[in-house]
């Protein structure tokens, strides 16, 4: 039984190469670079995206730092302050055991909604945000 997936070989035993990619090949294009507005709006929504994770963060950053320097700039700082939120929650979550870790989580979710917010207001008005506490893992 052979497989069809592998090429059979040729009359020196030797399996035939797959065919090259035709020469009129259409290349991949780089991305357009975003415009004034679309550049702040991806911005101001790396920092509202706080609201639920870093996710929406890295996924923003990583999809359009090379598109806008805003966005590069405000995307970095909410993933960086997200990344402390995170830590802030394991320590947190770690602390449970003793009742403070409670308020620890509590206090998290609070400072992690009000500062996502207003850098939001901040950024959507082409406002560069810097929050006030941030561990920047992310240059």
């Amino acid at each position: 039984m052979t497989d069809s997936n592998i090429p059979a070989p040729d009359a020196d035993g030797q399996p035939t190469p797959p065919p090259a990619a035709p020469q009129g090949a259409p290349q991949p294009v780089a991305a357009a670079p975003l415009s004034q507005e679309q550049d702040v709006q991806w911005g101001s929504f790396a920092h509202l995206g706080g609201i639920v994770g870093f996710l929406p963060s890295l996924i923003i950053w990583l999809v359009f730092k090379d598109r806008g320097s805003f966005t590069n700039t405000e995307a970095k700082e909410a993933l960086n302050f997200q990344i402390t939120i995170v830590f802030a929650y394991i320590v947190g979550s770690i602390l449970t055991f003793i009742v403070i870790g409670v308020f620890i989580v509590w206090a998290t979710w609070i400072v992690s909604v009000v500062f996502s917010i207003i850098a939001f207001l901040k950024a959507k008005d082409g406002q560069h945000y810097r929050y006030p506490f941030a561990i920047r893992l992310i240059k």
